[in-house]
This record gives structure tokens, sequence and C-alpha cells, in this order.
């Protein structure tokens, strides 16, 4: 069997890593970034128009996919769906939560709230005519459930690592005690908890804050925690060199979130035995069992957050025992050999395979 996988740039590494996992179990895959097979939908290149639209249909009767696997939303999706190609779609975040904050902010103009309700028409579409939709966690699943009960569901967290990727490295100068963070600020659902970092740094103030990641909400947040003595901004790191750096120079690994998928920061922290401490939101209690692999804070609470960096700083005997069982737990259930069995399984059950 065939399977054309279509994905965004910033996913091509991980993506890679599934379907060369896929070959081992008789599945035949391709990977392709999307925007390299579209011109831009108000662009009146006509000549380009042609040519990707040709280098498209070169390529599905050069592989003849049996299937197309939809990392996100796109409009490549409209295509398969005309060409009558069983499409499964990769839900990675909560889509509908999404969309509700970006109308309250980015989308406020008539132009950009025209464009977004062209792109929810198409999204539309693809969740209904979708063979199947793959959510990346049983919080996903219950969310699609909510809006599409009559279609095939099945949970495949394809935010898989390999283990071997993610090791200790030469570390960065950071000042010690230290606390790191790694996230975007694109989405004010999820950017808006940092908002908590503040009073956690006030109680805090010689324990140093890291936090990686850039986005269109960084004037909103950043120039707040700058205030802040033990604060460094670092910016976006390169991924993933820059970002296993930082990993290997952290004491805690701090995931403040209001919107979370699943969570895949925690899964790279954990194979490099960093403790972590995430919001209790979204999919993030699927990775992190309290106690267990970690700990789950409720969101604004920075006396609960304080009390637990205190505690993972003294006690080197949690450290290790939270961590040797979290890495255990994502080497299992989180490498790509394991979730490309999951979705052969999937393939196998619905006789696609």
């Amino acid at each position: 069997m065939k399977i054309l996988i279509v994905g965004s740039k910033s996913r091509l590494i991980h993506l890679k890593h599934f379907s060369y996992e896929l070959e081992k179990f008789g599945i035949e895959s391709k990977v392709i970034i999307d925007i390299d097979f579209l011109e831009k939908s108000l662009s009146l290149n006509l000549k380009k128009k042609i040519t990707t639209n040709r280098k498209l249909k070169i390529l599905l009767n050069t592989f003849e996919p049996d299937i197309v696997l939809l990392d996100h939303i796109s409009r490549l999706g409209k295509i398969f769906l005309d060409k009558k190609i069983p499409l499964f779609l990769l839900l990675r975040g909560n889509y509908w939560e999404e969309l509700e904050w970006a109308k309250k902010t980015i989308y406020k103009s008539s132009l950009k709230f025209f464009s977004v309700l062209k792109n929810q028409k198409l999204a539309e579409r693809i969740f209904k005519e979708s063979s199947m939709i793959l959510p990346i966690s049983e919080y996903l699943k219950n969310e699609v459930r909510k809006r599409y009960s009559k279609n095939k569901i099945e949970v495949l967290s394809v935010d898989g690592r390999n283990a071997s990727d993610w090791v200790q490295v030469d570390n960065q100068k950071l000042i010690h005690p230290c606390v790191g963070l790694v996230q975007g600020f694109n989405i004010w659902g999820k950017t808006r908890e940092l908002n908590t970092l503040q009073d956690v740094m006030r109680k805090l103030p010689n324990v140093t804050f890291y936090l990686a990641g850039d986005g269109i909400y960084r004037d909103k947040i950043i120039h707040k925690l700058k205030k802040f003595e033990n604060f460094v901004w670092m910016g976006n790191l390169e991924y993933p060199n820059e970002i296993k750096k930082f990993f290997s120079s952290l004491d805690v690994y701090l995931l403040l979130s209001g919107l979370e998928g699943l969570g895949q920061s925690i899964i790279e922290s954990m194979l490099m035995k960093k403790p972590v401490i995430a919001s209790n939101i979204g999919g993030i209690p699927e990775i992190v069992i309290d106690g267990e692999t970690g700990f789950l804070v409720n969101l604004g609470d920075s006396d609960q957050i304080v009390h637990l960096i205190n505690d993972l700083l003294s006690k080197p005997d949690l450290v290790k025992k939270i961590t040797a069982k979290a890495e255990e737990n994502v080497k299992t259930n989180y490498s790509w050999e394991f979730l490309a069995k999951e979705f052969s399984d999937i393939l196998e059950k619905y006789h696609y395979k």
C-alpha cells in the first residue's frame, strides 16, 4: 500500500521519521511539503499556478497513493477530496478553540475576517469528508466526537521522537538554579498563561527563568517578563540542535499553556531526563501523570508552581525517580516505531491494508 504524507516545513523532520518506520510494516510512503504544490490563493501568477498544478498531477500519477495523510488543514486537502483519494486528517490542536481566539484577536479587520471564514469553510469540508480523523490525544478525540460523531475517529499521537536523537549534549552557559520554557506566542489562548510567570519569578528571585520562543504576541508578554532580573528571553532557538543544548542545561522544564493538544516539548524534555511541571490542560495529562512522570498545575496557580520548583531543586532523589519513569513512558509510547505500528493496526482494522 502507498501513502502520501502531506505536511508543513516545520514538521518535515518528524514526518520523515514516521515515514521511515512505516516502511517496516509494508507501507510505502512519500512525504511532501504542501506549499511546494500550492500557489498563493490570491496570486495572479497564472504560469506559476499551472506549474504547481502540473507538479501535483505528475506526483499523483507516478506515486499513485492509496491514501493521503494530511498533517494539517491545507488547500491540498480539497484537491485530494475532489479526486476521490481517501483522506486521513491528523489533528494536532483544538482547531475550534484556536479559531475562536483568532477571531477575538488577530482577525478583527474585515479583510482578515473574510479570509478566516474562507479557511473555515475549507476546514469544514475536510473534517466532514475525511475518511478518517486522527487526533493526537484522547482530549482532541472528544473534541472531534462532539462535532463529527459520524466520522471514523482514532487517536494517533504522531508527536513521536527517536530516543537516540534526544540525549545530553554540550550545555549552554546558564545561571543555576534555572527553569526553562519552550513556547510559541502565536495563539493567545496558549500564550496568555505565561502571565502567571510574573508571580512565580517574584516569589523565586534566586532562580533564573529562561524562555525560548517567539511569535505575534511577543510584545504582549516579553516586556512584562523582562522587568524581572531573573528572566532571560532566548528568542527562537534553532531546532533541534540548539533546543537540545537548551534542554541539556536546565534544572527544571516548565510548560505554562492555556491550550494544548498534547505537548511535544514535554516529550523531548522527558527524553532528556528533565523534571517537568506543566499546566493541567488539554492533552497534557495524557503525558504528564501527576506525581509519577511529572507534575500538573492548575491555571494561574503560581503558589503551586513555586512549591514544585522548590521541591525539584532540593530533592535529587525525587527528580531521579520522576525522570526515570517519564523517560521510560515516552520511549515506550512515543517512539516512531510504536506509532507506525499503531497506524498500521488502524489501517488493518478498517480494511485499508
